[in-house]
């Protein structure tokens, strides 16, 4: 085991480092008696905190997400450093939000995602399945997993849904990718961190204006998607602005488009490493998929870890928390706690899966597409399995750098 004395998880180094090394460390971090502080990044663009602590234990990451009102979200939920308050929000939208605002933005959006709505986003999911399925089989595929299925897929569903043409597709991609690119030179810039700062800025206002132009659209004349139910949608005199339109679609289309892309290259990846769990799961497909979607999830935990801050002076599981504290909660490390899941190292579609926080832990900032996510992983594989039962990954997967995302760039496949 290694010395917890010797983990930096701010150094880059150690997210470089194979997943198993990882996860070793991340096992002694969850071992030490205390928890352990580390500085913060130095991003340049703001002064350095103060460090945050490492919440690691399964426990520790639930009890922190179910006392929203002992540790907070509004105070940079997706990033170390404090950023300023307008550029956590312009990307965090919700997760960036403490009630009473989050709980308004929640209730407009989900009057949007009404009965019908879900349906046609379920039905959506069948037939962009059965497209990509097609394409692949007439040999328009390009040879590369995530470019051919896991990116598309999202990609295209939540763009349809909103309204955004076919035109758009590859500025949204390129958008997310820049977004949620970490430290990945393919993406970024990371040797100079002003530079960083503006291409992430460029990002989210190319997705902002794309958003905000289509609304302005929809109020003016309303068409039957989620754009047109989102800005007409109104509760007690409350609707959301062209700010809040915007930033809820960054939300949506980056953490929906990465999670489900991320999980179901993953998810190919591990079926073909744990053949005997491919077979598991081919051999009764309706009655374990949803467990294997879990499973997936927990294993892979496609969002490494959230912040929260505390605001006031308090414990959590025996821990002495200072006002201003700052918790990262590593769910990477919280799916393969050792106390909570049976040899956690190990991928098993049959595990009683019910603890995970793969969608995040519980409390008012749980995944709000988590069943979106769900019926894309669970639908893809379906047709997946069935049109071509030989698929398999068919080399190592090109894996993103950050220490935000568990990505997956590019695997080559095989049907």
């Amino acid at each position: 085991m290694l010395k917890v004395e010797d983990i930096n998880l701010t150094d880059w180094d150690f997210w470089r480092q194979p997943h198993e090394f990882r996860h070793e460390a991340f096992k002694a971090l969850r071992w030490a008696p205390s928890l352990r502080r580390f500085e913060e990044p130095d991003v340049v663009i703001v002064p350095r905190g103060p460090g945050y602590y490492a919440l690691t234990r399964h426990a520790d990451v639930v009890e922190a997400s179910r006392r929203p009102q002992d540790f907070c979200s509004g105070k940079g939920a997706i990033a170390i450093p404090d950023m300023p308050g307008d550029m956590h929000e312009f990307f965090g939208s919700m997760i960036s939000m403490d009630d009473p605002r989050h709980a308004k933005i929640r209730r407009i959006v989900s009057r949007a995602f009404s009965p019908r709505m879900i349906q046609r986003f379920e039905d959506q999911v069948d037939a962009v399945a059965e497209q990509l399925a097609e394409s692949v089989a007439a040999g328009e595929g390009t040879g590369d997993f995530v470019a051919d299925i896991a990116a598309r897929l999202p990609l295209k569903i939540i763009c349809d849904l909103m309204g955004i043409g076919e035109e758009h597709y590859k500025t949204v991609l390129d958008a997310t990718n820049v977004i949620l690119a970490g430290n990945d030179p393919e993406f970024v810039d990371n040797s100079d961190a002003e530079a960083m700062a503006l291409g992430l800025l460029t990002a989210g206002q190319t997705l902002k204006d794309l958003v905000e132009e289509l609304g302005r659209k929809r109020r003016a004349e309303p068409t039957g998607d989620l754009t047109s139910a989102l800005v007409n949608a109104n509760i007690d005199g409350e609707s959301l602005t062209d700010q809040e339109l915007g930033s809820f679609f960054i939300l949506l289309v980056v953490a929906g488009n990465e999670t489900t892309r991320n999980a179901i290259a993953h998810g190919l990846d591990l079926f073909t490493r744990h053949p005997e769990q491919r077979a598991l799961l081919v051999e009764d497909f309706e009655g374990r998929i949803a467990g294997a979607v879990e499973e997936i999830v927990r294993y892979v935990s496609p969002v490494i870890w959230m912040r929260r801050t505390a605001t006031r002076d308090t414990t959590l599981n025996d821990h002495e928390i200072k006002e201003g504290d700052k918790l990262v909660l590593y769910y990477w490390s919280a799916n393969r706690d050792e106390t909570v899941f049976t040899d956690p190292d190990r991928f098993d579609i049959l595990r009683d899966n019910k603890d995970h926080v793969g969608f995040g832990g519980p409390g008012p900032h749980f995944c709000l597409g988590a069943h979106l996510a769900r019926r894309e992983i669970t639908t893809m594989f379906r047709t997946l399995l069935r049109r071509f039962p030989e698929i398999r990954a068919a080399g190592e997967p090109d894996r993103l750098e950050s220490n935000f995302i568990n990505g997956i760039k590019r695997l080559p496949y095989t049907v």
